[in-house]
């Protein structure tokens, strides 16, 4: 755990206040689900929740099926980060944080394509990967993650992976809401 320096006091209703650096560093904003956790020794911790995190080894199975059967390289995500994907290499996609820009595609909340010449990296440091088509996840009203195709070429994409991505943010969405 790391230090901040940063004390806050809790006030009469029971709140403390979350400083804004540290909020916009995390990417933690107004409305955002915390999960809270404590110890042994006494310490309250604050973590983003992810119900899409809950659904990770099912996603990872999804993504690998979605490879394996229609060679369709894929990750799923929240809102943040990569949870899982398969056909591109795993070191460099999970666990890492969305790029700002694959960020507002997301916050969008609705279905994109990638245009000619519309190269928007999922991640920093895997840019030769591009968003090829993302589709959101929407579990009772709320938008807890995506679905995306990735490629490394300059290719269009076809209807068959626009209907694959739909398909798959859909079910997880219902795995969500049951």
């Amino acid at each position: 755990m790391k230090a901040t320096g940063i004390v806050r006091r809790i006030d009469d209703l029971g709140r403390v206040v979350i400083p804004k650096e540290i909020r916009r560093t995390l990417r933690i904003k107004e409305g955002d689900p915390l999960e809270i956790y404590t110890d042994r020794e006494g310490e309250v911790i604050f973590k983003k929740y992810s119900p899409i995190g809950e659904l990770n080894e099912f996603a990872s199975q999804y993504a690998e099926t979605l490879w394996r059967t229609c060679e369709l390289p894929v990750a799923i995500c929240d809102r943040d980060s990569i949870i899982a994907c398969a056909g591109v290499p795993r070191r460099d996609f999970v666990d890492k944080r969305v790029t700002p820009e694959a960020e507002k595609l997301i916050e969008e909340r609705t279905l994109y394509t990638r245009k000619q010449n519309d190269n928007v990296a999922l991640v920093e440091g895997a840019d030769n990967w591009t968003i090829a088509c993302l589709m959101p996840i929407i579990a009772e009203g709320d938008m807890t993650g995506c679905v995306i195709s990735l490629t490394d070429s300059d290719r269009s994409v076809r209807d068959t992976e626009i209907k694959l991505v739909q398909t798959a943010a859909t079910f997880l969405s219902k795995q969500l809401e049951s």
